[in-house]
């Protein structure tokens, strides 16, 4: 049998290894072709016993335009490589012109702009290995590191905004670097356009769009964040449109289907880990994997076989890109050794860790005499806190609270109980808490030690005694004593009390009650600090372990004992350091208020990104300086806002006419081929869009880069399906070569905003099409 038969047979819905049993009760039985995807097919192969490959050929299509071949050798593959070797030349041809646009006088500003102020210094803190807090995961900022490693920076230079950068800081070069996955991004984008089989030049075209987008291309200039991610978009996007081609027309489980689903969970890995817009990409992709399993439900899949298509799912699309992304907190981890700026976000035992914290260096045994920080187990509230206010009722004593911050206030000396004579601790002798001592606890400060007494109630809590501090000139008085009773103790500890490692209740001696804090916190008269009670202990437990009377000593100074190195006793746990650490990036994240008085400048709302009514300014605004403007091709927006818009309408309307059997659509497999090769890119667009009107923190123009890279490839992929069916696809090539150069037209004209403009912005006025363009108004405004 000749190739061009053996294709028509499988145009048909045949092959000479394989029948079709089409089990859709609703449907009765009928040839494959009619449920594409295996919606109500499932293929028996009869190569091998037990053997199943599940799927369907696509829909017939022009020879010339479809790049698919339907060869028995690709067949028996699954599905064609990367690139067949007549999309070599386009790849090459596209990647050229990538480069040209993105590296292009690349270094012309050479001051510090826009949020290179921010990861290029995150990138120099890998360079130091210091410490910091940021809100972004780290995978995409390494990558900046790792360009600045290449390009031999130090890490000394601190990033400051406008800053000229140093001769010893090759910019450029950092620059060219993270501009390189801006330059892939138009390469996969044309390889990913034929994987949803799309011609070669509507391809081409939506290449020619990713290309000719000033907005992309601008911000793939400069040391930024926004190009990393997205090339991990392009490149999920990429690998989950493969995959559902090999899903489609290979057999499963094969070593192509499963290096495809990987690659999908890898990329989905770096996405996410890159910036947390990501995880929109992780609900596009499994959207249509629920989709895929559903349908091989509804196809009546045996039971073994779905339920490995399940495992095959879990491992791949689930624990891959989890362990991607904590392999990049690992290496996070480990890079950042040192104390800096940020690490007061994490534990007590993870800062410990850190070469040059104040908790590193420390004496590890605890002293009466000693000044201490005592912190409670129970997360948020913080450190034991006092300072000269006084409770409004009660014993009208100073108060005590705990307070989440570092304060000089938080300090407080360790002395022994009113059984023991007042004691000259800088001369006398050593004497080292043990479990069961007695003690005072002086506050630095005030001097005032804290007490408690059943004759006051808990201002907030009320089934609870207060706890104060005062009479400071009377320290024999027993309303002061607590006993230390140690709850956690090292293996090999005895039973001192130990700096970070020791866990201890404090018992008040004559009330038998517990100190506690929870979460109420103290009205303004307390300054919104978490209210510290002393809990009403009435079964006598003497091994109570709730966290929230809990405490431990997270800083003491002696200066009789020499400081110890507590990483030798202290560990943290991975898990919860990363754990708390994405807390701690959410809420510094949900912190980001939008400022108003910015939108017309700096800042703007989703509602004004697909039209393109906000554009950016990224420098300074200086007649004689540099100016670069975050402007989109006002072409390409504006079309591919209104396909997306009316994409769904589109859906709605085809799913009421084929109900009333009045479709435009030929068949049922005909539209599940346009709905597959389509879902990705409006999904896409939908989940990287949507979203950003339920954020509260505040947004800026280069937020809907990646929802425009899907609404770019849809724009094309609609233009690909309408001149397919308009007058049979002749003008198809004509309308992509036109639709190409009135792009490359318009981003010429707005290109002074991409590669610098040095004159005054009025020279400009002609590129303002929309009065909300503030091309040259307020020239000093950022």
């Amino acid at each position: 049998m000749s190739a061009r038969d053996f294709n028509l047979r499988a145009r048909q819905g045949h092959s000479a290894e394989s029948s079709v049993v089409v089990v859709d009760d609703r449907y009765g039985e009928k040839p494959r072709s009619d449920y594409n995807n295996g919606f109500a097919a499932y293929t028996v192969s009869q190569r091998g016993e037990g053997a199943r490959a599940y799927g369907a050929y696509p829909a017939m299509r022009s020879k010339d335009d479809d790049p698919t071949d339907f060869s028995a050798a690709a067949l028996d593959a699954g599905v064609e490589g990367i690139m067949r070797s007549r999309d070599l030349p386009i790849t090459i041809a596209l990647t050229l012109a990538s480069l040209v646009t993105r590296l292009w006088n690349i270094g012309r500003r050479p001051n510090v702009s826009w949020d290179e102020a921010h990861f290029g210094k995150f990138g120099a803190y890998y360079i130091n290995h210091t410490f910091y807090h940021d809100v972004h995961p780290p995978l995409a900022k390494m990558l900046v590191a790792l360009a600045e490693v290449v390009a031999g920076h130090n890490g000394t230079f601190n990033f400051k905004s406008g800053t000229k950068y140093p001769d010893y800081v090759d910019y450029r070069l950092i620059r060219m670097q993270v501009a390189m996955y801006g330059v892939a991004l138009v390469p996969l984008a044309y390889l990913t356009c034929l994987q949803l089989r799309m011609s070669r030049a509507m391809a081409a075209l939506a290449a020619c769009f990713v290309l000719f987008d000033n907005a992309i291309c601008v911000m793939s200039r400069f040391i930024l964040l926004d190009e990393p991610l997205l090339f991990f978009t392009a490149l999920t996007l990429w690998s989950a449109a493969a995959f559902q081609r090999a899903n489609k027309q290979g057999p499963p489980f094969s070593r192509r289907w499963w290096t495809l689903l990987v690659m999908t969970g890898f990329s989905l890995g770096c996405v996410m880990s890159s910036k947390w817009v990501g995880f929109f990409c992780v609900a596009m992709v499994g959207i249509a994997t629920i989709d895929d399993l559903f349908r091989k439900y509804c196809a009546r899949m045996p039971w073994e076989d779905l339920i490995n298509h399940w495992n095959a799912r879990v491992v791949a699309l689930v624990l891959v890109p989890l362990a991607v992304y904590m392999a990049c907190f690992g290496v996070h981890f480990h890079l950042l050794y040192r104390s800096g700026t940020g690490d007061h976000k994490l534990s007590s035992r993870f800062q410990a860790g850190l070469l040059g914290n104040r908790l590193n260096a420390q004496p590890y045994d605890v002293t009466y005499g000693a000044v201490a920080e005592i912190r409670a187990v129970y997360n948020g509230p913080g450190l034991l806190h006092s300072h000269v206010h006084r409770y409004p009722r009660g014993s009208n004593l100073q108060q005590v609270t705990c307070f989440p911050r570092r304060d000089p206030n938080n300090s407080w000396r360790l002395h022994h109980g009113s059984s023991r004579e007042a004691v000259d601790y800088a001369v006398g002798a050593i004497e080292f808490i043990h479990d069961g001592d007695v003690i005072q606890l002086a506050h630095n400060a005030t001097g005032a030690v804290i007490q408690a007494s059943t004759r006051f109630l808990a201002p907030m809590t009320t089934s609870h005694f207060e706890v104060s501090a005062g009479n400071e000139t009377d320290r024999t008085m027993g309303s002061a004593d607590w006993r230390v009773e140690v709850v956690k103790q090292p293996r090999r500890a005895g039973n001192r009390v130990h700096a970070m490692t020791t866990v201890f209740c404090l018992r008040h001696v004559e009330t038998g009650c517990l100190m506690r804090v929870g979460s109420r916190r103290l009205p303004d008269w307390g300054w919104s600090q978490s209210e510290v009670t002393c809990l009403p202990d009435k079964s006598a437990k003497n091994n109570i372990k709730s966290d929230d009377v809990l405490w431990y000593i997270e800083h003491n100074t002696n200066a009789r004992l020499e400081k110890d190195d507590l990483s030798r006793h202290v560990s943290s746990n991975f898990f919860m350091d990363m754990i708390q650490l994405n807390i701690e990036m959410a809420k510094t994240n949900n912190a980001l208020g939008p400022d108003v008085n910015k939108y017309s400048v700096i800042e703007s709302r989703p509602p004004s990104w697909p039209f393109l009514l906000a554009p950016m300014r990224l420098v300074g605004w200086g007649n004689s300086s540099v100016k670069y403007y975050e402007i989109g091709n006002p072409i390409l927006w504006w079309a591919s806002a209104v396909v997306c818009i009316i994409y769904p309408l589109r859906l709605l309307f085809w799913a009421l006419a084929m109900q009333r059997q009045c479709s435009r659509w030929r068949s049922l497999s005909e539209f599940l081929e346009f709905w597959d090769n389509s879902k990705f890119l409006w999904g896409g667009w939908a989940l990287h869009y949507i979203p950003f009107f339920f954020m509260g923190r505040v947004t800026y123009l280069h937020h809907y880069l990646p929802a425009l890279y899907f609404a770019l490839l849809l724009l094309a992929f609609e233009l690909d399906a309408f001149f397919k069916h308009w007058r049979r696809g002749r003008y198809l090539h004509v309308a992509a070569a036109t639709t190409a150069v009135l792009v490359f037209m318009v981003f010429l004209h707005f290109a002074p905003f991409t590669y610098g403009w040095d004159k005054p912005a009025e020279e400009l006025a002609s590129r303002r099409w929309l009065s909300s363009w503030n091309i040259y108004e307020n020239i000093y405004a950022m």
